[in-house]
């Protein structure tokens, strides 16, 4: 059922790669749109006609697919497009009728020297076993990320790697290290239910796409500290707030026990954002990372996490960076505009000469 002859999806999803576009938004009664550099455009002014675009879409879906949909009324799946790329797709009825919104995963991952992070991001992907946690909202690169240091692993490790997706994405060749890549729905119920029985599969890393719930977070907590690297993202826009949300999600009376956890198996956390270059042309990664050390941890065990903030800010050395740190570089480095890092900081204050005229604060 893909790669159907003629498909009008396939014909936009090549338009949107021939314009650098990243997502295709094909809504009925909608004209075709991309999001390019953050902003969404019209691939096309004509309005899509809401029975052709159910079409186009039943074409593409697998049965498991379309049996999801006539349940639910909306199902992710993945879909390839041979020589172009592949696209995470999320299938949904809203009240013109059908519509997909579908994102581009490029064939191969790319690297963590093309992608240009800092060391302590290669250096989390040195530790034999842990938690590292990569988050942002919808869009903001996690997933390349993630699939960058599951690459580098690859490459520079002999293991096995398991991960759990909802679909699956970057699809890993064997490299230096076995690859299992599961999907949910199609491979396993849930991620919980994955996680179960991923400490009967012999792992050394195992990659969670989200982790959603208590039982989820408590499981991949659990396997970091007997002896996994378990990698996994939230959609989370700080250190400080992940770190919230994981202790949040529980009862309060197993809260205590989670922050001793966390404190000791935490690696690292990386929060990123992606913004427009200066320039025009592409986006750039903002990122704050943490390093967990000692002081981190008796923050984390103490419940201070208002204070890791700062301890970022100041532990450098460690590879450390906060969010508003790394926008004021990249605005001394011209490589986003002032107005861009202003709107985007934690702190505003800190950029107050470059907010736009008129601007209210809320």
């Amino acid at each position: 059922m893909t790669n159907h002859p003629n498909n009008i999806i396939d014909r936009y999803l090549k338009l949107m790669t021939e314009r650098d576009g990243s997502d295709l938004h094909f809504l009925a009664n909608n004209p075709p749109r991309t999001r390019r550099y953050g902003k969404l455009i019209d691939l096309e002014s004509v309005l899509l006609d809401s029975m052709h675009v159910q079409k186009a879409i039943f074409q593409i879906m697998k049965s498991r697919s379309l049996a999801e949909f006539e349940d639910d009324n909306q199902c992710d799946f993945a879909y390839d497009l041979p020589g172009i790329a592949r696209f995470r797709v999320n299938a949904f009825r809203h009240l013109n009728g059908m519509g997909v919104v579908m994102r581009t995963i490029p064939e191969q991952p790319l690297t963590l020297e093309q992608l240009q992070t800092p060391a302590s991001i290669k250096n989390m992907c040195t530790h034999k076993h842990g938690l590292v946690l990569v988050t942002g909202k919808t869009g903001s690169g996690k997933s390349t990320t993630m699939a960058a240091m599951i690459d580098h692993i690859n490459r520079t490790k002999r293991g096995h790697i398991l991960t759990i997706e909802d679909p699956v994405e970057f699809q890993h060749q064997k490299i230096k290290s076995l690859i299992s890549q599961r999907e949910v729905k199609a491979h396993t119920k849930s991620f919980a239910s994955a996680l179960h029985s991923a400490f009967r599969e012999d792992p050394d890393v195992i990659l969670v796409g989200e982790m959603r719930d208590a039982e989820t977070i408590g499981i991949a907590v659990t396997a970091a500290e007997t002896g996994i690297l378990v990698m996994g993202t939230l959609h989370t826009n700080s250190a400080s707030a992940t770190v919230d949300r994981i202790i949040n999600v529980f009862p309060s009376s197993e809260q205590n026990q989670i922050r001793t956890m966390l404190s000791t198996s935490l690696r690292g956390i990386i929060s990123q954002q992606l913004l427009p270059r200066a320039s025009g042309k592409g986006r750039v990664a903002a990122l704050e990372i943490l390093v967990n050390n000692s002081a981190i941890g008796n923050m984390i065990r103490q419940g201070k996490t208002d204070q890791i903030n700062n301890a970022m800010t100041s532990g450098k050395r460690y590879g450390m960076q906060s969010m508003d740190g790394h926008l004021k570089e990249l605005v001394a480095d011209e490589i986003i505009t002032g107005e861009e890092a202003y709107m985007n900081a934690f702190n505003k204050d800190n950029f107050s000469q470059f907010a736009p005229e008129n601007t209210e604060e809320s």
